[in-house]
């Protein structure tokens, strides 16, 4: 059985997180998307609620489990028994970092390899943090989040509807 790990910060989930989603649990036959806690991040939903809202988005999906940690990434890979962990890249910006995370935890641990998925062109601009702002100003966003979490988003950002 081949098992992977996505991780992210999911705060909030966007389309672009869920293409990736979508595709990798089409690839592996167990996809963990784990939300990672990080300490150099200010999180507008706490870490149960960021876990909502993707279960709310990935139910339709099998083979996808939500769960968090706060471990580093290949220690939860392991755990899980995954021996791939999944990146989306939107942009050549994102491949530097994101290979030198690689790099790093593949001296880690060997048995552990990544593979990067490109964003789906309509979705290499967004963001989380991009979703955020545009929630504090009352921006539709039904092109940016699924639709299912989009009145959580307004209602934990300020947002009028």
């Amino acid at each position: 059985m081949k098992i992977a790990v996505y991780p992210g910060s999911f705060d909030p989930i966007t389309l672009g997180h869920l293409n990736i989603i979508r595709r990798a649990a089409k690839i592996f036959d167990r996809l963990y998307v784990c939300v990672m806690v990080n300490s150099a991040k200010n999180p507008m939903f706490t870490l149960e609620e960021r876990m909502n809202l993707i279960r709310k988005v990935v139910g339709r999906f099998g083979n996808v489990e939500v769960e968090w940690s706060d471990k580093l990434l290949v220690e939860y890979a392991l755990s899980k028994n995954a021996s791939v962990i999944v990146k989306g890249l939107r942009a050549v910006s994102d491949f530097e970092m994101e290979y030198q995370l690689a790099l790093t935890n593949k001296k880690l641990e060997p048995s552990i390899d990544t593979v990067f998925l490109a964003a789906d062109e309509k979705y290499s601009y967004l963001s989380s943090t991009v979703v955020k702002e545009m929630a504090k100003y009352n921006a539709n966003l039904s092109k940016f989040v699924p639709r299912e979490i989009i009145n959580d988003i307004l209602d934990k950002s300020g947002g009028k509807r």
